[in-house]
């Protein structure tokens, strides 16, 4: 009996200590939660959550294709300017054909598509441009501005990435200097991008889908560059391993395809609204330049064109290759969570932007090319360094 009493007086003890160790730790478990809820409350509020066609300006769509005319975009607020060049809508074949040189099994079947008139950035968008939202140098200009419009408030108020682990090594060490293509961001923090521009100028801006990327870069051409298919000549177009000494090189240094676009081949591989599968094209609809599959958040998997400065094969900067992000993109990443704004391991993706003639009518038709907030929201949740 004594023995059993003993047991029994044992477990109750343990029980009571355990309750009271419990209930020690429940108000900081409480405290936490409290906060995290508290921060993630006000991160819905954020204007991130508001639709794009809300910041769309009465003039922010063309009137028709025939009136579509080069402009010069100016990011208010600041002195930088990029030029957009029209693409007039039309049919193409997006992929390779069978005989093409250095093809992959990815670019085919080659199919017929329907694209919608667009602009289309002349070159890569720069860091210049870039670090006007990404480093938020136009939101702290406007810091002591007293008299911001609603526009400016939202703009400036609008979730932006954190700091980069080392801007110098995703940049080939060209971060900050004039005319250089920003590089080493995921796409959803370009596509972030587009959503801010479109936010400060009234017109609709987003990253291009595949086939509206790969008609730009063709040219009307169906060759496997767009200044052929000789790939002797590609020095004249193209920032790659064999004359870039493994890093980007300002925009407009080299000759631009037929319709004025400057480095689709080589520099950087530029995002592009498709989540990549070696299926894609076998399962698009008959016709349709719309994403067979839109980018799923910040992971991998996504999908970018153009070749590099790093390619080391003429066949990689072909118009029709395609790129796929993998896990090592962010091998070097020492964060946690890893950021979903950053690749440490791939300086040589970037990207450009297009404005529709005719932007989304509708917000659900507008998240086809847009990055999901709740990704943001997510993440903040668990970097308490943002």
């Amino acid at each position: 009996m004594k023995k059993i009493a003993a047991v029994l007086f044992a477990a109750f003890l343990c029980v009571f200590v355990c309750e009271t160790f419990a209930d020690d730790a429940k108000p900081a478990n409480s405290k936490a939660k409290a906060k995290d809820s508290r921060r993630k409350q006000e991160n819905l509020k954020n204007p991130f959550f508001k639709s794009s066609l809300e910041f769309l300006v009465p003039d922010s769509e063309g009137k028709t294709e025939t009136e579509m005319k080069p402009y010069e975009e100016t990011i208010p607020g600041s002195d930088q300017k990029f030029k957009m060049i029209p693409v007039k809508g039309g049919k193409f074949l997006l992929g390779s054909p069978d005989d093409e040189e250095g093809r992959a099994e990815d670019e085919s079947p080659q199919h017929e598509v329907s694209v919608e008139p667009f602009w289309i950035e002349e070159h890569e968008t720069t860091w210049k441009e870039f670090e006007q939202f990404a480093l938020k140098i136009l939101r702290d200009k406007r810091a002591k501005k007293t008299d911001k419009t609603d526009r400016e408030k939202l703009a400036d108020a609008l979730a932006t990435p954190t700091a980069p682990y080392d801007i110098s090594s995703i940049s080939h060490d060209n971060a900050g200097k004039v005319g250089y293509p920003a590089s080493g961001m995921t796409i959803y923090c370009a596509q972030l991008y587009c959503k801010w521009l479109t936010m400060v100028t009234g017109r609709y801006y987003r990253l291009p889908t595949e086939a509206e990327w790969e008609y730009a870069c063709r040219a009307g051409t169906k060759t496997a560059y767009s200044f052929g298919s000789n790939a002797d000549k590609l020095d004249d177009f193209a920032w790659w391993y064999e004359n870039s000494d493994g890093a980007s090189h300002k925009i407009k240094t080299k000759k631009p395809n037929v319709w004025g676009l400057y480095d689709m081949h080589g520099n950087l591989s530029e995002w592009v609204l498709e989540q990549y599968d070696v299926k894609t094209y076998s399962n698009r609809k008959a016709g349709s330049a719309l994403p067979v599959k839109k980018p799923a958040g910040e992971g991998f998997g996504q999908t970018a064109r153009g070749g590099n400065c790093e390619d080391d094969e003429a066949a990689n900067l072909r118009s029709a290759k395609r790129l796929q992000a993998v896990a090592d993109w962010k091998k070097q990443d020492p964060q946690y969570p890893q950021s979903i704004w950053w690749v440490t391991d791939a300086a040589y993706v970037g990207f450009r932007v297009i404005r529709p003639l005719n932007p989304p009518k509708t917000e659900e038709e507008a998240k086809q090319y847009e990055p999901d907030p709740m990704v943001w929201v997510e993440y903040s949740e668990l970097n308490q360094r943002d």
